[in-house]
């Protein structure tokens, strides 16, 4: 009998339920919520492309159809991964200038 590969799960991830807020997810024991809100890569997905989801490793999951990879933790605490960056300095933009010649 031939072991199953480290870091593949025997039982994969599932979608249990999609509503119209988001879905859950059952990862072995532990079935966890995607709030749309948190995770709007999903809103406008179809039902094939959600349900089609991988866990090739006990931290990160990913949807081959909509090439979003998802660590557990972000879904477990959305709140630790805003969606939106804070700068702490505004970007400049450098422009280059030519001169052109006059005839």
């Amino acid at each position: 009998m031939k072991s199953a590969a480290l870091g593949r799960h025997i039982s994969g991830a599932e979608v249990t339920n999609i509503s119209k807020h988001g879905f859950w997810l059952l990862l072995a024991n532990e079935e966890l919520f995607v709030a749309f809100k948190d995770f709007p890569w999903f809103r406008d997905a179809s039902i094939a492309e959600i349900v089609r989801v991988e866990w090739p490793q006990t931290h990160h999951l990913y949807w081959p159809d909509l090439d979003v990879d998802l660590a557990v933790d972000s879904i477990r605490h959305p709140e630790n991964f805003p969606l939106i960056s804070k700068k702490t300095h505004p970007i400049k933009r450098l422009h280059r200038r030519t001169k052109i010649p006059r005839g």
